[in-house]
């Protein structure tokens, strides 16, 4: 009995302890946005591989994937690649349910996680397509359901800082702010069209306050305003995500994530193709914005060593030592502390790194803020004139689907990914005396 005791005691206050350093994780003072440089790092965890509703799902079964010691290599990678770095665990509806052994150990570790680390726990909706698949109303449930099982789970009233969900409709993550208390939510994929089950082309790359009208779109005003921040799924590449799909051979998903790099030009080239699109963010894209930013969602699934996990995050920590990883929800709400409107005024400019779609010979430059979005592309080695590869005017009546589709594309007057006729790059001076008039108001120095 006296050893059963001692036991007990020992687990009690293993749990206080564990429950002191997450209050002490929750109430440092956050960073301000300026003068920082962010990196963000997600992962999913489910048990099948495209769970589109509670009950119905069009991928493989992943059970034998998700083990406990495939999510504790994980995590050591992380913080031994990153030490002191925080991360997101989001869990689909099944593993938030599955009773199996394997399952509940896993959602145990990761609530040790949250308590030992800070890391933030949550919920991904419909493996990344939910408004494809299910209605307005039972994303909502399903939201309000899960959030329900993850407090219970965690304990101590916990509630997520941020929602996983790849897209999320306008009407979904209005609710979640509004009637779940949510600010931040992982909303749209930047860039993705013709590439797995969902199209979102059409929004800015960085953080904004989405549109009533669409969740692609800026919001324009006080009564268009959704008080929730909408992020990037993971950091692409610009070049490569100018494409549709897999256009001219290539994966216009090629960025950050391993799938594209580490998976299709194997460890050495995929790392620095990595390294490259961190890079756009951290050193020219930090010197433009006054801070940067760089996310990524790495599945428990995937078939990739822990190793080239640590590789990439211990780069970073040894060519930009200040930079702070830290979850998504915290970033979201440092963004929020620092924009109240949607005020941004967004730029980037890439030349390639001859990997991929990342063409070595060209040089993209992005402009973004809440009245459009601009994208002028030209061969620096040739010394061609720019073109217009993409503009897109969130000062327009824009609309969401009515019905479930994998459509969702907020399509502009030209769209990057030329899809359409209309979309054939053309010099700058070519467009209408309107949309020259727009872009100048902007940046003067590109309208003559």
């Amino acid at each position: 009995m006296r050893i059963r005791s001692i036991l007990l005691l020992s687990g009690l206050c293993l749990v206080a302890c564990l429950a002191v350093q997450a209050q002490v994780n929750k109430t440092k003072k956050a960073p301000g946005l300026m003068g920082n440089r962010f990196l963000t790092f997600n992962t999913v965890i489910r048990v099948n591989q495209i769970e589109v509703a509670r009950d119905r799902n069009v991928g493989e079964d992943e059970r034998a994937l998700h083990t406990p010691e495939k999510v504790a290599a994980f995590r050591n990678a992380v913080a031994e690649g990153f030490p002191g770095g925080k991360m997101t665990w989001s869990f689909s509806w099944l593993a938030l349910n599955d009773t199996s052994a394997a399952y509940r150990e896993i959602r145990k570790l990761v609530v040790g996680y949250h308590y030992k680390y800070g890391d933030d726990v949550t919920f991904i909706p419909g493996a990344y397509f939910a408004n494809a698949y299910n209605t307005t109303e039972q994303v909502n449930k399903d939201l309000h359901d899960a959030l329900q099982i993850i407090t219970k789970l965690v304990g101590t009233g916990y509630r997520p800082q941020s929602i996983v969900a790849g897209f999320m409709s306008a009407k979904n993550q209005q609710y979640l702010a509004e009637k779940e208390g949510i600010h931040v939510c992982q909303g749209n994929i930047w860039s993705q069209f013709s590439i797995d089950n969902q199209d979102g082309d059409g929004s800015v790359v960085y953080p904004f306050y989405p549109s009533k009208e669409h969740f692609c779109k800026p919001a324009q005003n006080k009564s268009d305003f959704i008080d929730c921040v909408n992020l990037d799924g993971w950091t692409v590449d610009f070049l490569a995500g100018r494409r549709q799909g897999f256009a001219d051979g290539f994966n216009s998903r090629m960025g950050v994530g391993p799938i594209e790099t580490i998976g299709k030009y194997g460890k050495e080239t995929g790392l620095k193709e990595m390294m490259h699109s961190t890079a756009i963010h951290f050193d020219k894209g930090f010197e433009l914005n006054g801070f940067g930013w760089v996310t990524n969602c790495w599945e428990i699934s995937l078939p990739y060593a822990p190793s080239s996990l640590k590789a990439w995050l211990s780069a970073i920590k040894e060519r930009w030592p200040d930079v702070k990883m830290i979850n998504q929800g915290e970033f979201g709400l440092i963004w929020r502390a620092h924009y109240k409107s949607n005020s941004f005024n967004y730029r980037f400019v890439e030349r390639g790194s001859g990997i991929g779609g990342s063409d070595a010979n060209n040089e993209i430059s992005w402009y973004m803020n809440k009245d459009f979005r601009l994208a002028l592309l030209k061969d620096w080695k040739q010394g061609t004139p720019a073109k217009v590869i993409d503009f897109t005017r969130y000062d327009l009546k824009a609309t969401e689907p009515a019905e479930m589709t994998r459509k969702w594309s907020l399509l502009g007057q030209i769209n990057q990914k030329q899809s359409r006729p209309q979309d054939k790059p053309v010099p700058l001076d070519s467009l209408s005396t309107k949309a020259r008039a727009i872009i100048g108001a902007r940046y003067r120095s590109l309208v003559r």
